[in-house]
């Protein structure tokens, strides 16, 4: 029973050998001159003004979230697609009830104005 584990376990034991190997040949052959330039905070390829460590407002955060859970849920209208005519109507309604969900969530944090970027 534990030997269909045994690929995974020596993927695993791979990946983590390749992980610390890079890791101590960087530290061990990287050069090591610290400079003012490089120490300076670097940011999309442009010079900095004023404190790199600014805070970045929460609004930010909402909005990625949500992009991140509509983006999700629409992954799963592919599977949904695939099965559709194994399935008929049962298929159809259970995602009827779905997207239902999903449209009344949008509609909800639409009113509320969580998608309002002022």
């Amino acid at each position: 029973m534990l030997i269909e584990y045994l690929a995974i376990l020596i993927y695993i034991a791979i990946a983590v050998f390749f992980a610390l190997f890079a890791i101590i040949a960087s530290a061990l052959l990287g050069q090591k001159k610290p400079t003012p330039l490089k120490q300076a905070p670097y940011e999309c390829g442009m010079t900095t003004f004023g404190s790199s460590f600014r805070r970045i407002p929460i609004k930010y955060y909402i909005i990625a979230m949500l992009f991140l859970l509509f983006d999700i849920e629409v992954v799963f209208l592919y599977p949904w697609a695939v099965v559709f005519k194994e399935f008929k109507m049962f298929a159809f309604i259970s995602m009827a009830v779905f997207l239902g969900i999903l449209v009344i969530a949008y509609i909800y944090i639409w009113k509320k104005g969580a998608l309002e970027w002022e």
